[in-house]
């Protein structure tokens, strides 16, 4: 069969051209989604380069001061105090080394056994305990001064050793006692603060505002603990310290006189029956 081709109006061209116009605009669509996701993709790349802003740690820490108010600021301070009091000490307790006894048990065993110029060479009197052991030794040695003067000497050279030992331990002391009370004092004036808001909102009274009074009045309680109690950890493992090189002093000294030269003895003796004489 022939078909008859029938002649397009003008409508009929309207008609195509207007279903021509959606395909286009379709097609030009479907190609906008692929650039918005590449252009998605360069955005979430540059977003994961780009560092968060973080907040410094110098200006939260001055938040916190300021938060907490005066009494805070002195606790830092009494905290900075503290904190260099304590490496002074440790520089001090490690150069010093007073309760080094490698050299004294070698030198006291020397001695007892009559080396006695050995057992001087082989102590330091770089170290607190074994300069108190070479005066003593060098005492009974040397025949110059009395048992009861070189007791007396030994006592004075050993007083000022320790009195080197414990220096800057009273402002520890002084600081572990302090914090915790002006912890306490902080927390007061900020419940008093707290309760004077209180009263100047009268009927209209706002929680939030007594809940952030109290806990900024307790935040100084918290700093003053926390600054107490590493000082007074510090203050008496410092104490003890003294303690066991004050113990250790007077053994050894005590060690040193009841192995006296024999010519000493000797001296003594001979002393001895002159007065009964």
């Amino acid at each position: 069969m022939n078909e008859t081709s029938t002649p397009l109006t003008p409508t009929d061209t309207n008609l195509i051209t207007d279903n021509s116009v959606p395909l286009t605009i379709d097609s030009t669509s479907q190609a906008a989604p692929i650039q918005d996701i590449s252009t998605l993709a360069i955005d979430s790349s540059t977003a994961i380069d780009t560092p968060i802003p973080v907040v410094a740690i110098q200006d939260r820490i001055v938040d916190f001061l300021n938060v907490g108010g005066p009494v805070v600021w002195i606790l830092m301070v009494m905290s900075i105090v503290a904190m260099s009091i304590l490496l002074v000490k440790a520089l001090q307790f490690i150069t010093s080394r007073p309760e080094r006894k490698s050299a004294l048990n070698i030198s006291l065993s020397l001695w007892k056994k009559g080396e006695y110029e050995a057992a001087k060479t082989v102590l330091n009197t770089k170290y607190a305990t074994e300069s108190i052991a070479l005066i003593a030794m060098n005492g009974l040695s040397s025949n110059q001064y009395s048992e009861t003067m070189l007791r007396e000497e030994l006592s004075r050279q050993a007083t000022g050793k320790l009195n080197q030992l414990r220096s800057y331990l009273r402002p520890l002391e002084v600081i572990a006692t302090l914090s915790p009370l002006l912890g306490l004092l902080g927390t007061v004036l900020g419940m008093i603060a707290a309760f004077q808001q209180m009263q100047a909102a009268g009927n209209q009274v706002d929680p939030s505002v007594l809940s952030g009074g109290i806990w900024q009045a307790l935040l100084t309680t918290a700093v003053g603990l926390a600054v107490a109690i590493p000082v007074v950890m510090a203050h008496t493992w410092a104490e003890r310290k003294v303690e066991r090189v004050s113990a250790l002093m007077n053994d050894t000294v005590t060690q040193i006189f009841t192995q006296k030269p024999t010519l000493l003895k000797v001296v003594k003796t001979a002393e001895a029956i002159n007065n009964v004489a």
